[in-house]
C-alpha cells in the first residue's frame, strides 16, 4: 500500500468522529442522498482538500481544492457549465472546509505584507473619532440619535429633551453579545418619546426581530415581532402601535437562502401578540415586489408604498386614519397611483393637502402639490419644477419645502415656500454631500448631516430665520451638532473633479483627491472606485481609510457611471438591463483616462467596488485584464445566471434582468463574470470578499467566482478570498471592519508597488 493510501485511510478512521459530531451541530444531510451515502462522500471530499491541495502551473501560491461538477446547465439551447453550483448550499460542511483552508492561505499571505500592521495601526488611529448620527425630533420635542464613541463596535442610541439638553444613552446594543454578532440594524421613536421600537439581527443579516423598549423605566416590553425584513417603523400618533413590513416564516436552516417574496404590511399594537397583527396589505398579486407603510407627521394617513423590486416606479395606496389620537385601523385601503408609470412619494401634508414628489413628465424629479382627494395630475400645482439638476431628497421642515439636488454629484440645497417661491439656499462648508436631512413642518428647524472626501461627516443644526421674507433676513444659521475630532490634516491634500468621454462618447465626472502638488509621472498608486446601478448616486464622503491612503501616498478616484443616478432617471436606465455594458465601458474610460493623464499607470492602479461595484470589478476585470494592477471585489453579484434564485435576488431582476427570459440571457452571458473568466488568462492580484451571514449578496457568489478564477489563473499574481463570519452585506462591528479594511488597502498597497509605511506617521 502506498504512503499517501495509508494517511488517507488514517485520516479517515479519525475524520469519522469528528465529522459525525460537526453534522450534529450544522443539521441534517439532504435525505434523497441516503445517510451513510451521503456521509462516506463528503468525508471522501472532506479529506480529499486536507490531503491534495491544487497547485496551478505557474503559480506560487497553493489554493484549496475546489471540486469541478459535470452539471451543465441549459439556457434557451445554449450549455452553461456550472461545476461550482455546489457552493451555494451554505450549510454544507464541504463549503465550510474550503471557506477555511481558503481564509488561511488568505491570512497566511497577508500576515507576510509587510505594511499591514501599520495601516491596521493607522486606520485604527483615524477610525477612533466620535460619529453622530442626524438627530429624529419627535412630536413632543426630543431628539433621538445614534453616537459611537469612537472605536465602539456598534453605535449606542441616545435622547435629549431640547438641542440643549443632556443626552442620554437609552439602548447599547454592545451589550447585546460580546463580539457584535447581534446586531442593533433599525430603531424608531415614538411620536411621544415614551417608546422605542428597534431591529436585531443575527450577525447583521436583513432579517430583523423588533423588540420594544419602554423608556422611562429601561425594559423591555414583552412585544417581539418575527420575520421583519426590508422594513420601515411607522408608529401611529396614539402611541399604542406600529406599521411593519415581514415575510412568510422560511423554512428552518433556509433563511439566509430563501427568496424574499411574499412580503406583507401588518399593523401591531402594544401588548398582544405578533398573532393578533392586523394585515393591511398582501403581495398575493404582486410576487416580487415590496410593499411599505409610512404614517404622516400629524398621524392622519398611512401612505402604502408598492415598488417593484428595487424598480424607483410605484404604486401608492393611503389610508385615512381620521382622528390622530384614535387612529381608525378599519378604514379602507384607497388607491391614489396604480399605473406603476413613475416614481411618485408623499412627503407630507398640510391638512389634506399632500405634497409629493415624482418623476411623472419630470425624469429629474419634481415637487407638486394635490389636494387627496383630487390626485389627477390635472388637479396638480408644481411646487418645485423639475430642472437639469436631479432631486435628490425633499422634505417639509420649518413650515417649508425643502429641496436637496445634486449638480454635478454636489450636493445643493434650496428652501421653497408651500406655494413655490424660492426662499434662499443653505450655505454649506464646501464641495460635497448632503445626507440625512430631518425636520418637522411644525418646528422651525433642519438638521442635516455633510461630508466630503476631505471633510469627516459632521451634523449641523438649522435655524430658518424668523421673517420669512428673505428680503430683510437674507439666511438663517447652521451650528455644529456634536463635530468630530479627526486625526487628519486635510490642508494638505485637494479633491478636484475631471470629467471624461467614454467608448460612445459619454460625458463622464470623476472625483479625483491627492496630495497638494503631486508630480503626474504615472508612477502614483491609484485606487479607483465606482458602483453604477439602481439608482444610487456616489458623492463624496469621507473615509478614515481613504485617508490612510492620501497619507500613504495614493491617489483616489471615483468615477460617477450611468446606472446610478447622478443625472436622474435617464442616467440610471442607460446603464441598466440591456444597457448594462455601458457601465462598465464607463469604467475602463475611466481607468484609461487616468494612464493617459499619468496620475497613475497599468501596474500602479488599483480598482474597488462593492455589492453592484463588486459585480463591476469582476466584469471589468474579466473583460480588460490587462489594464490593472490589483483589483478588489468586495460580496459582488458575480454569478448573473442564478442571482435571482436566492434571498434578495428576485428583486433585482428590474436592474438586470433575468436569465429565466431569453431576451435577458443573451445579454447576461456576455458580461457575468464567473462565466467569462477564461482558462489560460494572466488576471491581476485580486481580493474578494463576502460575509457568512450576507443574505443579500450570498457569498456563493464569491466563492464561485474565486474558485474559478483559481484554477483558471495562469500566473503568479494571488486571487485571494476573505471570508468573514458573524458579519453581513451591510454589517459589521467596528473592530472586524477595520480588521478588513486595512487587510484590503495592505494588499492593494503591495501589489500596486508600496512597500513600506510613510514616514512621520
Amino acid at each position: 500500500m502506498s504512503a499517501l493510501l495509508i494517511l488517507f485511510s488514517i485520516l479517515l478512521i479519525f475524520a469519522i468522529p469528528i465529522y459525525q459530531s460537526r453534522r450534529t451541530r450544522k443539521g441534517n444531510i439532504p435525505s434523497f442522498l441516503g445517510t451513510r451515502t451521503a456521509l462516506n462522500f463528503e468525508l471522501f471530499i472532506l479529506v480529499a482538500m486536507i490531503i491534495l491541495p491544487l497547485t496551478v502551473k505557474g503559480q506560487s501560491l497553493t489554493y484549496p481544492v475546489a471540486r469541478r461538477d459535470t452539471i451543465v446547465d441549459n439556457y434557451f439551447g445554449t450549455k452553461v457549465p456550472a461545476p461550482y453550483q455546489w457552493m451555494e448550499n451554505q450549510n454544507s460542511p464541504e463549503v465550510e472546509t474550503w471557506v477555511e483552508a481558503e481564509n488561511k492561505v488568505t491570512f497566511d499571505y497577508l500576515g507576510k505584507i509587510p505594511v499591514r500592521k501599520w495601516i491596521n495601526k493607522r486606520i485604527t488611529k483615524l477610525w477612533n473619532y466620535e460619529k453622530v448620527g442626524v438627530p429624529t425630533p419627535t412630536r413632543s420635542g426630543e431628539l433621538f440619535y445614534s453616537k459611537n464613541s469612537g472605536l465602539q463596535n456598534q453605535s449606542p442610541v441616545y435622547v435629549q429633551k431640547s438641542l440643549a439638553g443632556k443626552p442620554r444613552m437609552i439602548l447599547d446594543p454592545n451589550k447585546l453579545s460580546p463580539d457584535g454578532s447581534i446586531a442593533l440594524l433599525s430603531y424608531e421613536a415614538s411620536p411621544n418619546g415614551k417608546y422605542l421600537c428597534y431591529g436585531l439581527s443575527q450577525g447583521g443579516a436583513d432579517w430583523e426581530e423588533l423588540h420594544v423598549r419602554d423608556l422611562a423605566t429601561g425594559k423591555d416590553l414583552a412585544d417581539t415581532v418575527h420575520w421583519v425584513k426590508f422594513s420601515g417603523i411607522a408608529w401611529t400618533n396614539d402611541n399604542r402601535g406600529f406599521f411593519y413590513s415581514r415575510f412568510p416564516e422560511p423554512k428552518k436552516g433556509e433563511a439566509l437562502m430563501s427568496e424574499a417574496v411574499g412580503q406583507e404590511l401588518y399593523y401591531h399594537k402594544l401588548g398582544t401578540p405578533q398573532s393578533d397583527d392586523k394585515l393591511f396589505y398582501d403581495l398575493k398579486d404582486y410576487p416580487g415586489w415590496y410593499v411599505g407603510g409610512g404614517v404622516t407627521e400629524d398621524g392622519r394617513y398611512l401612505f402604502i408604498i408598492l415598488n417593484k423590486g428595487t424598480e424607483s416606479k410605484n404604486k401608492v395606496y393611503y389610508v385615512d386614519l381620521k382622528d390622530p389620537g384614535n387612529p381608525d385601523l378599519s378604514s379602507p385601503v384607497t388607491p391614489l397611483f396604480e399605473k406603476d408609470d413613475a416614481e411618485y412619494y408623499p412627503i407630507g401634508n398640510v391638512g389634506t393637502t399632500l405634497y409629493m414628489q415624482t418623476t411623472l413628465d419630470a425624469p429629474n424629479r419634481r415637487m407638486v402639490s394635490f389636494d387627496i382627494n383630487h390626485p389627477d395630475p390635472k388637479n396638480w400645482k408644481t411646487v418645485v419644477p423639475e430642472s437639469k439638476n436631479v432631486i435628490e431628497q425633499s422634505l417639509l421642515a420649518g413650515g417649508r419645502v425643502v429641496v436637496m439636488r445634486l449638480v454635478d454629484a454636489k450636493s445643493e440645497v434650496s428652501f421653497y415656500s408651500l406655494k413655490g417661491k424660492a426662499e434662499g439656499k443653505l450655505k454649506l462648508p464646501g464641495l460635497g454631500t448632503v445626507g440625512g436631512m430631518s425636520g418637522r413642518y411644525d418646528t422651525p428647524e433642519l438638521f442635516y448631516a455633510f461630508t466630503s472626501f476631505l471633510y469627516p461627516t459632521t451634523v449641523f443644526h438649522y435655524d430658518f430665520p424668523k421673517d420669512p421674507d428673505l428680503r430683510r433676513d437674507k439666511t438663517g444659521k447652521s451650528t455644529e451638532f456634536q463635530p468630530p475630532h479627526v486625526d487628519f490634516s486635510p490642508n494638505n491634500y485637494e479633491t478636484k473633479q475631471v470629467f471624461y468621454h467614454s467608448k460612445d462618447g459619454t460625458r463622464i465626472p470623476m472625483f479625483i483627491t491627492m496630495k497638494k502638488g503631486l508630480k503626474l509621472d504615472g508612477e502614483n498608486p491609484t485606487l479607483l472606485y465606482a458602483y453604477g446601478g439602481f439608482n444610487i448616486s456616489i458623492t463624496p464622503s469621507f473615509s478614515p481609510t481613504t485617508a490612510a491612503w492620501l497619507e500613504m501616498g495614493g491617489i483616489y478616484a471615483v468615477a460617477n457611471l450611468r446606472g446610478g443616478g447622478e443625472y436622474g432617471e435617464a442616467w440610471h436606465h442607460a446603464g441598466m438591463l440591456s444597457k448594462k455594458q455601458n457601465v462598465f465601458d464607463d469604467f475602463i474610460a475611466a481607468a484609461e483616462y487616468l494612464i493617459k493623464e499619468k496620475y497613475t499607470s497599468t501596474p500602479k492602479l488599483g480598482i474597488e467596488g462593492y455589492s453592484n461595484g463588486g459585480l463591476l470589478i469582476g466584469a471589468v476585470e474579466t473583460q480588460r485584464p490587462d489594464l490593472y494592477g490589483a483589483a478588489y471585489a468586495g460580496a459582488g453579484v458575480m454569478d448573473m445566471l442564478r442571482y435571482q434564485k436566492f434571498s434578495a435576488g428576485v428583486g433585482w431582476v428590474p436592474e438586470y434582468g433575468s436569465s429565466d427570459d431569453s431576451t435577458d440571457f443573451q445579454y447576461l452571458i456576455k458580461y457575468s463574470p464567473v462565466q467569462n473568466i477564461k482558462p489560460g488568462t494572466c488576471y491581476p492580484p485580486t481580493i474578494v470578499t463576502t460575509a457568512d451571514h450576507d443574505d443579500r449578496v450570498v457569498p456563493s457568489h464569491s466563492y464561485k467566482f474565486i474558485a474559478e478564477m483559481q484554477h483558471d489563473q495562469a500566473c503568479d499574481n494571488p486571487v485571494l478570498i476573505r471570508v468573514e463570519t458573524k458579519t453581513s452585506h451591510n454589517y459589521m462591528p467596528t473592530d472586524k471592519r477595520i480588521a478588513q479594511a486595512a487587510d484590503v488597502l495592505a494588499f492593494m498597497a503591495y501589489n500596486l508597488g508600496i512597500k513600506e509605511a510613510p514616514a512621520g506617521k
